[in-house]
């Protein structure tokens, strides 16, 4: 396996995980009663993890651990991704 074979899996393993952490930070936000847009989900994600980021910033003190997990694991696909393709091209 090459490295930017390596490295576009370890950018699918990463996106994989921002799936799970979306998943989990609307769960958690339906649970608190805020409306969540189902037809238009993908493109609300991001308002969302905002969302959840201040309710539980309010009720810990800090943000979740989903945002976190959210944040770096697309972070990290998207630089895992770009270098993947750019070794690709060169190599």
């Amino acid at each position: 396996m090459e490295t930017y074979d390596a490295l576009l899996v370890f950018a699918l393993l990463c996106v994989a995980w921002g799936i799970v952490s979306s998943i989990r930070i609307v769960s958690y936000l339906s649970g608190r009663g805020v409306k969540i847009n189902w037809l238009l989900i993908r493109l609300m994600i991001i308002k969302y993890a905002s969302q959840y980021e201040e309710l539980t910033r309010k009720e810990t003190g800090k943000p979740g651990w989903w945002f976190y997990s959210y944040v770096v694991s697309m972070n990290l696909a998207l630089v895992a991704g770009v270098l993947g393709i750019i070794l690709k091209l060169v190599l």
